[in-house]
């Protein structure tokens, strides 16, 4: 059994932890979890995690380092483990904008390193997580993958597409969250009570994405299913397009790509 760190228990790192037990490929035991206070690992703790405030001694006997910190902390983070770091183990990071050749520079450059960008849909098994590296073998890289898959979906991608990742997938989910509080807020206006209509506009993206995702059609394919000639649906549409829907999308898409890619040097 493969001994796992993550080094940030936070949001991402705990979910991971809770979806590789769930899933069956780690006993909660085979994971030890890092926080600045020990304190706040309590409920990782009552679950069978180890817990540590020490990052140094948490990697000690680990194959697989995961580093799920803020990009701005990262850096402080690598310095102190180095010491203790050793050539076999394999450093995953989370961290926006940071690249393989960024933890080279500071752990060296024989460390093994996977970048993946996993989205907060983590924390119920349902992320999109991109991973991707500049040199690691397939072997490891399978590795990362198959812990990734036990929370989510999983796309291999090439390094240097990670901030476009972190864009479409990461911010994605505030996006596409963005859009369904927008359909309810329209659900009130033409009379529905705010819960009826937010659950109704929630079950509606839902529906979409899993009819897309169960069927492997394209997005036009099922909105020409439901719009008929001079129909409410098509006018519908129209007036978004008109207004900027699909532009807004896009420009806030690349926006949010240029930002993540710059995080690391702020």
């Amino acid at each position: 059994m493969r001994k796992l760190t993550i080094i940030g228990s936070g949001n991402i790192g705990f979910s991971l932890a809770k979806g590789l037990v769930k899933s069956g490929n780690f006993q909660a035991s085979d994971i030890v979890l890092t926080r600045r206070s020990l304190q706040s690992l309590t409920e990782e703790k009552s679950l069978g995690f180890g817990v540590s405030d020490n990052n140094s001694l948490a990697i000690q006997g680990a194959d697989i380092i995961v580093l799920s910190i803020l990009p701005q902390q990262i850096r402080k983070v690598m310095e102190e483990i180095k010491p203790s770091l050793l050539p076999h183990q394999i450093v995953v990071s989370v961290a926006s904008g940071v690249t393989c050749a960024d933890v080279k520079e500071v752990l060296g450059e024989d460390t093994i390193v996977v970048r993946a960008m996993p989205n907060t849909a983590i924390a119920i098994g349902q992320s999109m997580t991109c991973i991707a590296t500049d040199d690691a073998t397939t072997s490891v890289v399978n590795q990362v993958e198959h812990l990734f898959e036990s929370v989510g979906a999983v796309v291999v991608i090439e390094e240097n597409l990670m901030t476009s990742a972190t864009a479409l997938c990461a911010c994605g989910i505030a996006f596409f969250l963005r859009a369904i509080r927008a359909a309810s807020q329209g659900g009130v206006e033409i009379g529905f009570h705010a819960h009826d209509a937010l659950k109704m506009a929630i079950q509606t993206a839902k529906g979409a994405a899993d009819l897309l995702l169960q069927t492997q059609n394209h997005p036009e394919s099922e909105i020409d299913k439901v719009t008929s000639p001079k129909g409410c649906t098509i006018a519908g549409l129209n007036e978004m397009e008109h207004n900027g829907l699909s532009s807004a999308f896009i420009k806030g898409i690349k926006l949010s790509a240029k930002k993540a890619g710059g995080l690391y040097n702020e």
